[in-house]
C-alpha cells in the first residue's frame, strides 16, 4: 500500500490509525533516509496509543529505546538503532522482554535476523513539498 502524505498532520493521522491497529507482540519497522519522518510517525503512533496528545517522547537516539506503558496493561518500546551496526547489543536493551508490547523500530536494518517476521514495515520518503512523505507499507495484510 502506497500513500502520499501532504502534511505532519497527514503523518499524524496515519499513526493514530496504525496504533488502533497494533497489538501486543506487533512490530513496527520504521525505514528511510534521516529526515524521512519516522521519528514523527513513532511520536503520533504513541501518544494516540497512549490517548494522550501532549505525552512526552523523546527521541531515542542516545538511550536507544524508550519504553511507555498502555491502556490496558500493554507496554510499547521505541527503538532507535542508528547508532548500532547490528543486533548484537539488543539483547541488552531489552529486546526480548520488549516484544511482548508493541516495539516500533528506527533503522530496522539493525535487527539482522532478529526481525519479526509478520511485521509491519513502514517505508517513508521525502515528499515534493516541505512536509510531504510518501509511506509504503507491507504486512498486516489481514488488518490494513
Amino acid at each position: 500500500m502506497e500513500i502520499t502524505l501532504d502534511n505532519l498532520a497527514a503523518t499524524e493521522a496515519l499513526a493514530a490509525r496504525l496504533a488502533a491497529l497494533a497489538r501486543p507482540g506487533d512490530a513496527l519497522l520504521l525505514e528511510g533516509p534521516l529526515g524521512a519522518g519516522k521519528s514523527a510517525l513513532a511520536r503520533a503512533f504513541l501518544r494516540a496509543a497512549a490517548a494522550d496528545p501532549a505525552l512526552e517522547v523523546p527521541s531515542p537516539t542516545f538511550t536507544l529505546v524508550q519504553s511507555y506503558d498502555l491502556p490496558g496493561g500493554t507496554a510499547a518500546h521505541h527503538f532507535d538503532l542508528y547508532r548500532l551496526t547490528g543486533p548484537d547489543g539488543l539483547l541488552e536493551l531489552g529486546w526480548d522482554e520488549a516484544r511482548a508490547g508493541i516495539v516500533l523500530v528506527e533503522w530496522p536494518e539493525r535487527l539482522g535476523p532478529l526481525a519479526p517476521p509478520g511485521a509491519l514495515r513502514v517505508a517513508l520518503a521525502p515528499g515534493p513539498a516541505e512536509e510531504s512523505r510518501h509511506a509504503r507499507l507491507s504486512g498486516w495484510e489481514d488488518r490494513l
